[in-house]
């Protein structure tokens, strides 16, 4: 499987990765040459991601999830993790139950808990 990130992916991780530092901006110039590959098996929208590496150059050393934060329509969080330097994942989770099998609108990520690290 492999597959064009859905647009509402693409803004989920725009708006994570927005900040100036090297890291954001390497990962952002990655976004444009990176497909979905799997989709998480319970249902929820993560995905795995690859980015085609002869297109984009890998982001500087850095932690990993690269981004951690909450959102708060409904109670949720978005995790962005990377290998070697380029997209790996994109992670939702829920603080209940239910799977969340959307991304959130950009507006509702609370960008002030964002930790690009």
């Amino acid at each position: 499987m492999s597959e064009p990130l859905l647009p509402e992916a693409t803004a989920t991780l725009r708006a994570l990765l927005g900040g100036s530092d090297a890291v954001s901006s390497a990962l952002l110039a990655q976004i444009p040459h990176t497909r979905v590959v799997r989709r998480c098996g319970c249902g929820c929208a993560t995905v795995d991601l690859e980015v085609d590496r002869t297109a984009a150059a890998p982001a500087p050393s850095h932690d990993n999830p690269v981004v951690d934060t909450g959102y708060t329509t409904p109670p949720a969080g978005v995790l962005v993790f990377t290998e070697d330097g380029y997209l790996s994942l994109l992670e939702i989770y829920s603080v209940s139950d239910e799977p969340i099998t959307a991304w959130p609108d950009p507006r509702f990520i609370e960008l002030a808990d964002v930790r690009v690290r």
